[in-house]
């Protein structure tokens, strides 16, 4: 998905950018004096940009005014489709592996976090793991939250998940470093009546 949403980003950067420029460059021509193109919609650098016969053309027309909404409505769902499609890229999707041979290989980011939240799940006293890639894929970083049962000692709970689980994924994916930024929480429980 990030392959295809980075074509996608360049091709649609690519062309506002060129309409952009080709359009305010006409405007900034034109209204500095030089003659208006054959294409452009105004004779001369006086000529407004909407007169009013052109503003009350299609009032009286059914279709025009739903028409034009419906088309804005379309541009603001895509504008956020792209936007939050932007947002969410922040997670790793593929980690560049080390195999040895000069080549590499790609391993999914989604895979590597999986393991590494299952390996940190199975530490005693850790009740829940959740584990984020982020970074380059050439240099990852991991953002690591584990939920602790009340009688784990912190210290050695970050001591056994960099000496286990984050060691066996730096080794695995043949990582001279993996970054990471631990956040420990404690399991809150209610206070029972004991009679």
């Amino acid at each position: 998905m990030s392959a295809v949403l980075r074509v996608v980003n360049r091709v649609l950067i690519g062309i506002l950018g060129l309409v952009l420029l080709v359009i305010g460059g006409s405007v900034l021509a034109v209204g500095l004096g030089a003659p208006a193109p054959s294409w452009w919609i105004h004779d001369d650098r006086h000529d407004v940009l909407l007169s009013d016969a052109e503003r009350t053309r299609w009032r009286d027309d059914g279709w025009w005014w739903p028409t034009v909404l419906a088309v804005l409505a379309v541009l603001v769902l895509l504008a956020l489709w792209w936007l939050t499609a932007n947002l969410r890229r922040r997670r790793l999707t593929e980690v560049l592996v080390d195999t040895g041979d000069g080549e590499g290989a790609l391993l999914r980011g989604r895979a590597l976090e999986n393991v590494l939240a299952s390996e940190a799940t199975g530490q005693e006293g850790v009740q829940r793991a959740h584990v984020r890639l982020t970074g380059r894929r050439s240099a990852p970083e991991a953002r690591v939250r584990l939920l602790l049962e009340p009688h784990v000692d912190p210290g050695t709970a970050l001591n056994d998940l960099t000496g286990e689980a984050l060691a066996h994924a730096r080794n695995s994916a043949g990582l001279a470093e993996l970054p990471t930024e631990v956040r420990l929480r404690g399991v809150k429980h209610r206070a029972e009546r004991v009679s």
